[in-house]
């Protein structure tokens, strides 16, 4: 029979910390609410017809149709394509959070350090005096004496209660959190580049409208003020052609400076200095894609950034749970101090001088002034918190997908309406020539009719750039992709490696 006897208290620290035992909530994300939809009917196609401009022809909503990952692609522009590409090489507000997720990978490895034991090496050379009041007996018959102590502290804390992996699971989901805040940004700056480009193309677009608006108008301004010197016009018709006139070309400069501070988010966006050369970007060079894809709402949470950041957020909270329960709970800690203590250098690894101390230290807390309990609720009320966030953030992505369809159907039905007035001040003005051709009307008629036309181009371009930008607005609201795009600046091999090792090198 052992001489040694184990007390059940020890044997079953033992058997807990084998076992690894994790305690708390599981960090379970809600369900999606019950008859979830975008809209009480099914949108399945928008207002088109038959015309050679891309942006008039219907567009097919596909229920289930996947993301590309480069979805910027569809509206067949490839100097877009070159300059997105371009900002996701050098965007530097992507490249920050490309760090930004490599230090927090590093950080779950730090938690991960629990998990191992501790080691460390100590020599101490002394020298030492010892008291005759202390001993009769001198060391080596010296009362003065040298002595080389060479040691190893060992250490380890048994994970009994899972606080420690609770740690690394908070550490990876604040990891995943950076992830998908990372993918959010990479879909904001490609959604802020095509937008930025269309809203270039529109505004090239209204300058140039405006300024054959206004050549018009001079033309009108000048026949007036020849009829008035004829008498066939009051002087006052001739101050309100000017201010037409000074109306329209006091609205050029803004347009104008749009264009430029346009530009100049765009090489921001990219990388790059206002100087530096960007491409010229018109809506001809757009294509309006005609199929679009519309997920599930359940696919939404799998593919919205936010919502995917919001469920680590969950994850996180639980685990925070968990180790403040863990704290509260008894800890065990074991450590081993072998080492040699030798009187000369000459004698170090030789036998007889070695020396080593076992020890295990089991601490229950106590009275901690109700901090730990305090702690956990508090805990259990951040879990709380994150599951009414996610909820919104949930309800927030489903709204975004309502109203971008919404979007696509009403403004593809404006355009058309745009469309048809333009039109029909196009045939006004074929009619207004020929009669001025037979000596019907004057010519300032004529130069009406003809700033009717122009007027009605304005606004047909301003509503052909809205529909561009809602089908951005629906590749956004539905993910932008990302699962089919690698935004994380490394291999995919070697981001699977960081973010999931926890290996001590």
């Amino acid at each position: 029979m052992s001489k040694y006897k184990y007390s059940p208290l020890l044997t079953s620290f033992l058997f807990i910390s084998l076992c690894g035992c994790v305690i708390g909530p599981k960090g379970e994300t809600p369900p999606l609410p019950a008859h979830t939809d975008y809209r009480n009917t099914p949108l399945k196609h928008t207002a088109g017809q038959d015309s050679k401009d891309s942006a008039l022809r219907r567009q097919d909503i596909i229920q289930g149709l996947d993301i590309p990952g480069k979805w910027w692609e569809v509206f067949k522009n490839p100097q877009l394509n070159s300059l997105i590409e371009q900002a996701l090489a050098n965007n530097h507000d992507l490249k920050a959070m490309q760090e930004g997720l490599k230090v927090a990978w590093e950080q779950r490895r730090v938690e991960g350090a629990a998990l191992y034991p501790t080691i460390s090496a100590q020599f101490i050379p002394s020298r030492n005096k010892t008291s005759k009041a202390l001993s009769n007996v001198p060391y080596e018959n010296q009362w003065l004496y040298n002595l080389h102590t060479a040691q190893l502290n060992i250490g380890y804390v048994p994970d009994l209660w899972g606080g420690e992996r609770q740690a690394i699971r908070a550490a990876a989901a604040q990891a995943n959190i950076q992830r998908f805040q990372l993918e959010a940004t990479a879909l904001t700056l490609i959604s802020n580049i095509v937008n930025g480009a269309i809203t270039e193309a529109s505004f090239r677009a209204q300058i140039a409208a405006k300024q054959a608006l206004i050549a018009q108008q001079k033309e009108i301004l000048s026949v007036t003020e020849k009829q008035q010197k004829l008498g066939d016009q009051s002087k006052l018709d001739s101050l309100m052609q000017q201010n037409a006139l000074a109306q329209l070309e006091a609205d050029l400069p803004p347009l104008q400076r749009d264009l430029a501070q346009t530009r100049n988010q765009l090489a921001t966006l990219a990388g790059m200095t206002p100087n530096q050369d960007l491409p010229v970007f018109t809506l001809d060079d757009f294509t309006l894609p005609e199929k679009m894809p519309l997920s599930l709402p359940s696919a939404l949470l799998e593919q919205r950034p936010d919502i995917r950041a919001a469920q680590e957020q969950i994850h996180a909270a639980a685990a925070e749970v968990g180790i403040a329960i863990a704290n509260r709970l008894p800890n065990l800690q074991l450590s081993a101090m072998p080492g040699q203590i030798v009187g000369h250098m000459s004698q170090m690894f030789k036998t007889g001088y070695g020396n080593w101390d076992l020890m295990a230290t089991i601490t229950q807390p106590i009275f901690q002034g109700g901090s730990l309990l305090h702690a956990q609720r508090a805990a259990k009320k951040q879990l709380h918190q994150a599951t009414e966030t996610y909820k919104s953030t949930v309800l927030s992505a489903v709204g975004d997908v309502s109203d971008s369809l919404h979007a696509i159907q009403y403004d593809s039905e404006a355009l058309l309406a745009e469309q048809k007035s333009l039109d029909t001040a196009q045939k006004s003005y074929k009619i207004a020539l020929a009669r001025k051709k037979l000596g019907d009307i004057s010519q300032i008629e004529l130069l009406a009719a003809q700033s009717a036309v122009a007027q009605s181009q304005l606004s047909f371009v301003q509503a052909k750039a809205v529909r561009f930008s809602d089908s951005v607005g629906l590749f956004q609201a539905l993910g932008g992709g990302w699962w089919h795009r690698n935004d994380l600046g490394l291999p995919p091999e070697e981001a699977k490696r960081l973010s999931t090792s926890l290996a001590p090198w």
